[in-house]
Formats: structure tokens, sequence, C-alpha cells
């Protein structure tokens, strides 16, 4: 249980830098999740691709700190690619959930380097679903965290990156025939061609017949036909190294269907993360107790406005995460 007579402070966030292979991390596991995750939170899929990009470079740094300062932990239990809403770590042999949310306004992000204290009463959340379910562990542990970020979400803010030398990568998620078809049979053959100036090398991801992940890359010269050599049974994403000069299209005869994208419709998920603010923890039993609904389409410190039914309670009836750390080592003997 985590002890509520202790008041949290800002003195108590655990302040770690964001550094770009966290990025890659985060794009390995999104790429590869996107047929199974659940989007609750609504949107673009470029949105939801970015906010699991940030997660797992959120989990990633708060695992580094753990090995960096031997905290008892394992990772046995990490979420896998298909089930999404399992526990990310454990700590002491307890499951623990990073709840993390992006704050990109640069306006925001000044202010809060100047004054931390404000996140004491901003929201954390926990969506309605995954408190309500009844086979999770009281002893589990919530972690909330929060991201200070950049993203490219419009084409002005893209060529200021690009012009930078800032990294991208550019994704166009597949439509859902596509990414999850009514019969799973294989898509057979996946014919492109790029109305571009020059080649460009075009790397599709998807799944085998299997349901596993599996990628391949095609180089494709201009206004060329060239067909995948691999058999895919679903098409999640395209994605190119950098923005093409002309429309890239892909056809397939099962589906009776053609894909052209424009230049236009690529969009970037790199996720220019600064730093993580990691503010507190409670176990799942305490939220449930203390915690209150927040309906659909409220404000909070994080969002203009939330698009699902949330659980919450303010940052500062959290617990600061040294109380943990301190507890980790007697929970992983008692195992």
């Amino acid at each position: 249980m985590t002890d509520s007579a202790a008041m949290l402070t800002a003195s108590d966030f655990l302040n770690l830098p964001y550094t770009p292979d966290m990025t890659q991390a985060g794009i390995r596991y999104a790429c590869r999740s996107l047929p199974h995750t659940y989007n609750r939170m609504g949107g673009s899929p470029l949105k939801r691709l970015r906010r699991i990009v940030a997660g797992k470079g959120v989990e990633l740094a708060f695992k580094r700190y753990l090995n960096r300062n031997s905290i008892p932990h394992d990772v046995m239990g990490e979420t896998p690619f298909t089930d999404p809403d399992q526990y990310d770590i454990a700590i002491g042999g307890r499951h623990c959930d990073i709840k993390s949310f992006l704050i990109t306004s640069k306006k925001r992000i000044r202010s809060l380097r100047q004054h931390p204290e404000q996140l004491l009463a901003a929201q954390a959340l926990v969506p309605v679903d995954q408190i309500e379910r009844r086979q999770k562990n009281n002893n589990d542990i919530l972690i909330f965290a929060f991201l200070t970020a950049l993203l490219t979400t419009n084409r002005d803010t893209l060529q200021k990156a690009i012009d930078a030398g800032q990294p991208i990568h550019m994704i166009y998620a597949m439509p859902e025939k596509w990414a999850r078809p009514e019969k799973w049979q294989g898509l057979g053959e996946l014919v492109l061609k790029a109305n571009t100036s020059g080649e460009i090398k075009l790397e599709l991801g998807g799944q085998n017949r299997q349901r596993r992940f599996q990628s391949e890359q095609v180089i494709l010269p201009p206004k060329t036909r060239r067909t995948a050599q691999s058999e895919f049974s679903a098409l999640s994403y395209l994605h190119v190294p950098r923005i093409p000069d002309g429309t890239i299209g892909i056809h397939n005869s099962l589906l009776g269907d053609t894909v052209l994208i424009e230049p236009s419709e690529w969009g970037n998920i790199w996720v220019y993360g600064m730093e993580v603010i990691f503010t507190g923890y409670i176990t799942r039993g305490e939220f449930r107790q203390k915690a209150e609904r927040l309906p659909a389409g409220r404000p909070t410190f994080q969002y203009s406005r939330t698009r699902t039914e949330n659980f919450t309670l303010p940052v500062r009836g959290l617990s600061p995460l040294k109380e943990l750390f301190a507890r980790a080592g007697a929970w992983a003997e008692n195992r």
C-alpha cells in the first residue's frame, strides 16, 4: 500500500532525459503493435502511433533508471505487441503500469521548466475500462509520467524539422480492409508504383499467415511497377525515408482496391522528446478507492478535452517514487 500521509511535492519528481534512441525503440514497437492496438483515444492513426511511440520511449527511460540504480525489477511480463493493455514492468514482483502523457505546447513546456510544481494540480488519468477490469490485482502499481516533446503535426513544422536536420519517420497507415481484412486468407500479389522523379525505398509492414509481424523493403524506380516478394495476410503501414515528390500507389486484386498516396498524406511519427517527469505512484486498489469519474470531453492539464471517460485523481494525491524504490527490495525478497 502507498503511504497516504506522505505529501507529494515537486522535489519528489523524477526527471529523466529523453534521448533519440528512445523514440527509435518506440517506433519499432508502434509499427509492430499497430494491428493490435485499441484506439480508445480516437483521432487519426498517426496520432495513435505518436502516442504509442512516446509511451514506449517513456517506459525505456524508466527501465534504464531502474537498471542504473539496481532497483529490483523484471520485464518478463512486458507488454506484448498483441496485448497492449497488459502491464509494462514489474518492480519487486508487483506489476507496474506506466501512464504517460504528452505535453507538446511550447508555452506549456517553458512554463513547466520554470514551475514544475504545476503538475501537482494535474490529473492522473486512467481510462474507466482499465480500472473496472476485475482480473486486475489491487496491489498492481500505477506510475504517472509526463513527457515534454515536440511533434510535426503539419507541413510547416515538418519542413522546419527537415531543414534543421532532425530525424523523421514517414508513415502511411493502410485502410482497415488492408490492415484488418475480413477473411484471413492472404492478400496475394501486392503491386507497387511510384510516380516520383527518382527511386525511393519503401517499407511494407504487416502480418503473415501466422499473424506474426513481417516487413519487406522494396526499391521503387520511377514509374515502374514492382511486386512485393513476401506474402502478407494483412498490411498495416507503408514507410518511406523521405517525403516522396509524387504519388505512390499500391494495388491488390484480391481486395479489388488501389490506394494512391499523395505526398501530403504521409505523416511523421518521430517524437522529439526532451524530458520525462515521473511524478508519483499509487496502487490500483487505492486509486479505485480515491479516484473520481471524469466524463469524456472535459479539459485537463494534458488535454484540451478528454476523448474517453476516465477515473481521475490529482497528481498531488500520489505517493513519492522514492518510497516505491525503497520497498522494492523487501518485496522482491518476500516473493
